[in-house]
């Protein structure tokens, strides 16, 4: 009697089907999907202005397409683990696309600007469910020989899209009108989602099947996960134009709700039920570690990409366009040392080259100090190439350095934690940039409403570059901790 065979969609069906090629199939069906998130989260940035036009509305309110898109994705990280253990892979990353392909199309056909700001937030949500994905992939399907050029190949990938988004965003919208941009992520969608269902399977993380009977999302977490967010966020911006009891209030706010979200998960541990976030995971020392590192580097990626563009165009005088080509030649080395250094972390320790990276970074924040409006540009070009090189050490090293030790069934809910910690350091770095190089600006003496720059006004620059250095070095510390050593969780 012949053997049954297994079903097209398991795992181990599929693996068998393509051979030893499959989980590098599988990496690439939700690289699609996460390029797709990341370059809606950064390209709508290019069409601010014409939205705010069209729409007849202030550019901060038109801002909330951006912040809103920032708060939906950074919250819904959290709830990737439960999705994945009751619905399984395939299902969990279909459904998002589905819901960032819709919020495209909708975004894109709306004459309202509230309809907008929805498709935005929910854009947002799907990117959150979809970016911790690819590190659970590269922890379960790759051998620890391999992780580390996984980590770069995907990097490489999902680096080019922000890099290039701008510049081609930039180009849709002069020649087809802010609604384009919405529109550009409609074919990775679709791509996506036909190797979803070709590769992707339906099981859960560790090969087990989805349990859709199994525990309840913990909402009461999620809740204050979401207002601890809120709050923090926009506090940080009160600091930065709203009034200090506003702002005391909010980040007050924010400290309330990180400590009833801290009290709430360990009460759930303790029942024997699922958390949201699951804090046995800060007992291992290099996730605790990685964690800090994450935070502190979302803060200067996040922080230098708005600060940056900022400084080129009011500090010295150059035109947005001067600015996207200046910027393409690091964005471009940037994809190619992740492609490197994935295949050095598979066989250097990844502390170390997530120190060398930050270093790398520390250093062309601090060279940023050199660069006066006499500067010849190509100066402006190096240092910001030698920033994005220290990037390309960091990126596909410092998932595998913090999570390698961890248990195995925790690697779901140490994907969605560190990316939710790096998306909040993201989100407040934006914010932190703004807040000092207003009050520089301010001591200084200049403010960027004129239209003439000045020698004080690039000092005020350079110290928010010197500030970004110095969390970098701050950075390192912890980086040094992630070391591989006998650790018992705690």
């Amino acid at each position: 009697m012949a053997t049954p065979t297994p079903p097209t969609d398991s795992i181990a069906s599929l693996r068998e089907r393509y051979g030893p090629r499959y989980r590098w199939l599988l990496l690439l069906s939700v690289m699609v999907g996460t390029m797709a998130s990341i370059m809606s989260s950064t390209i709508v940035n290019v069409a601010i202005p014409d939205m705010s036009h069209f729409f007849t509305i202030g550019q901060e309110r038109a801002q909330w397409v951006s912040s809103g898109f920032m708060v939906a994705m950074t919250v819904s990280m959290l709830t990737t683990p439960w999705l994945l253990a009751r619905y399984g892979y395939r299902q969990t990353y279909s459904v998002a696309m589905w819901l960032l392909l819709v919020g495209g199309l909708v975004g894109g056909f709306s004459n309202h600007y509230d309809l907008v700001l929805l498709a935005r937030v929910a854009e947002g949500l799907a990117a959150g469910v979809v970016q911790p994905i690819p590190a659970i992939i590269i922890l379960r399907a790759f051998e620890p020989h391999e992780q580390g050029r996984a980590s770069g190949i995907f990097g490489m990938g999902v680096v080019l899209a922000p890099a290039l988004g701008p510049s081609i965003g930039g180009v849709l919208v002069d020649v087809f009108g802010w609604r384009s941009i919405f529109f550009m992520v409609v074919p990775f969608c679709v791509a996506s989602l036909w190797l979803a269902r070709t590769y992707v399977p339906v099981s859960a993380p560790g090969g087990v099947a989805a349990n859709r009977a199994g525990a309840a999302l913990d909402w009461r977490g999620l809740l204050l996960g979401s207002a601890g967010t809120l709050c923090l966020l926009n506090g940080l911006v009160a600091l930065h134009g709203g009034s200090a009891a506003e702002a005391g209030g909010l980040l007050g706010g924010a400290v309330a709700a990180l400590v009833a979200f801290i009290w709430w998960q360990r009460r759930v541990a303790a029942a024997g039920k699922e958390p949201l976030m699951n804090l046995a995971l800060f007992g291992y020392r290099q996730f605790a570690m990685g964690s800090i590192v994450a935070f502190i580097y979302g803060t200067a990626l996040f922080g230098s990409t708005y600060l940056l563009p900022v400084y080129l165009q009011l500090g010295l005088g150059l035109s947005p366009s001067h600015v996207g080509t200046l910027l393409l030649p690091a964005g471009v080395v940037l994809a190619l040392t992740i492609a490197g250094v994935g295949r050095l972390a598979d066989r250097q320790p990844t502390y170390l080259l997530v120190s060398i990276g930050l270093a790398l970074l520390a250093l062309s924040f601090g060279l940023m100090v050199t660069v006066g409006l006499g500067t010849a540009l190509w100066v402006l070009v190096a240092w910001a190439i030698l920033g994005r090189i220290g990037l390309g050490f960091i990126l596909p090293s410092l998932n595998l350095g913090a999570m390698r030790g961890i248990d195995k069934n925790l690697i779901p809910q140490g994907a969605s934690a560190i990316n939710f910690v790096r998306m909040l350091g993201g989100a407040a770095g934006v914010s932190l940039c703004g807040i000092v190089l207003e009050w520089r600006l301010a001591v200084h003496g200049d403010s960027l409403t004129v239209a003439a720059t000045s020698p004080a006004r690039l000092l005020a620059f350079n110290e928010s570059f010197g500030m970004l250095a110095g969390l970098c070095a701050v950075a390192l510390v912890a980086a040094w901790q992630l070391r591989e050593v006998p650790q018992k969780a705690g």
